[in-house]
């Protein structure tokens, strides 16, 4: 099979030293042995992976702790039929680029499925063997029980929950943390957006928890006399690392965009410089929608770059409402050469248009189900006739009634283009 190698099948050589009051060739018949021992009944579990992903070895210790016999799974099942369905987004989102980016993902924390259905909290380690030309072969992987490390951690949270007790030690904390944090998000975001001609602008960030700073962001710029910049985003992550790419993401795409105004150019510079800070192996990344627009007649023309982030909507002045797809655009500053995807439309007068971060869609209703696109469209379809503050206004209403709902901060940007009696209607 593709991708075994001797010292897979055998579990190692040995060193050909000699066993005392035998020979060598006894020596080595017992040493083969017991190396197919300690890898068959490691205190952890070992598997290794062809290319595409389907099991071309695996060890006994790791069959015991999932249910299977090893014909169940070798040369039957991939590595991610293991996994559960928030586990098999991660490794398809986080863990696959890792490993094909440095060869190697450390201590990553999975749940794997065992085969009564119940869920093995595990930490898993792969690597990536190659040949002597440098080709990959096979990924071999290690899987430690995590299962006292949740007990412990729930230990810790129960330790936590206890010190919380001293609430006015915690309430001053508290709310120094607070002001730190908002007067370090204030400087991440632009004071006030600039009046843009033929154009009403407007932008809301809401803060889901003032003990962090969200890595939401968002600008809107001049590039020229008839040509104006605007981006919004979303950095993996929050606290101080996250504020410092944020910081970074930000004047990049302001210089990138002098420099070269073209969206798709504008997101490439933007990908190479959080590269060379080498984020990528703590995957730190962001998601971001760039957009240029220029006056074309009594409206104006729009392109719009994407990286990994989702679409803008746009509301017509008829009330139908289109989202300004970018799929197919990657994940900035994790991949080499990630795919930026463009498009271009038109926005005339009475249109209006938004962009957002993932805090509000991913936002809970009250019988625990997501906000969702849907939602969110059905919203946008009630814009049309309104200007761009009373849109934002409309969402930072429906913002606040989702209360402790909100888990994650959201940044909204609201484009409109007024009609020529002075409204959008």
């Amino acid at each position: 099979m593709m991708g075994r190698t001797d010292d897979d099948r055998t579990g190692g050589g040995h060193d050909g030293a000699a066993v005392p009051g035998g020979s060598d060739a006894t020596f080595a018949a017992l040493l083969e042995d017991d190396a197919a021992d300690l890898y068959d009944n490691a205190p952890c579990g070992y598997l290794s992976t062809l290319l595409d992903g389907h099991i071309a070895k695996v060890n006994k210790t790791l069959l015991t702790w999932l249910g299977y016999q090893r014909d169940d799974l070798v040369g039957r099942l991939r590595f991610t039929d293991l996994l559960t369905v928030g586990g098999k987004l991660y490794h398809e989102t986080h863990f696959a680029p890792l490993l094909r980016l440095r060869g190697q993902a450390d201590e990553i924390a999975l749940e794997l499925r065992t085969a009564d259905g119940h869920r093995l909290p595990v930490l898993v380690t792969s690597t990536v063997k190659t040949a002597a030309d440098g080709q990959p072969l096979l990924i071999r992987t290690s899987v430690f029980d995590a299962r006292q490390r949740r007990a412990y951690e729930r230990e810790l949270l129960r330790a936590r929950r206890e010190a919380d007790a001293e609430r006015e030690q915690v309430e001053r904390e508290r709310a120094r943390l607070q002001q730190l944090s908002e007067t370090l998000q204030r400087t991440l975001l632009p004071p006030i957006l600039p009046v843009v001609p033929g154009i009403d602008a407007a932008a809301h960030y809401h803060v889901a928890t003032h003990e962090q700073v969200g890595g939401d962001f968002y600008d809107l710029f001049p590039l020229g006399p008839d040509r104006w910049g605007f981006f919004l985003g979303d950095v993996c992550g929050k606290g101080p690392d996250a504020a410092a790419i944020t910081s970074l993401t930000r004047y990049t795409l302001r210089a990138a965009a002098v420099y070269d105004p073209d969206p798709a150019a504008v997101l490439s510079n933007l990908n190479n410089v959080l590269l060379q800070q080498d984020y990528a192996r703590d995957a730190r990344y962001c998601t971001v929608l760039f957009g240029l627009i220029s006056p074309d007649g009594d409206g104006f023309t729009l392109t719009l770059a994407g990286g990994g982030h989702l679409p803008a909507l746009l509301t017509r002045a008829d009330g139908r409402v289109e989202a300004v797809s970018t799929a197919g655009g990657q994940l900035i500053g994790i991949l080499p050469d990630a795919r930026i995807a463009v498009t271009t439309t038109r926005l005339e007068p009475g249109d209006s248009l938004l962009l957002y971060t993932d805090g509000l869609t991913e936002a809970r209703h009250p019988d625990g189900t997501f906000l969702g696109e849907e939602h969110l469209i059905a919203l946008a379809a009630d814009f049309r006739g309104h200007d761009a503050r009373t849109i934002i206004d409309t969402l930072a209403r429906v913002l606040h009634e989702l209360g402790d709902r909100l888990t994650d901060d959201t940044a909204l940007l609201v484009l409109t283009v007024p009609t020529t009696n002075g409204d959008t209607r």
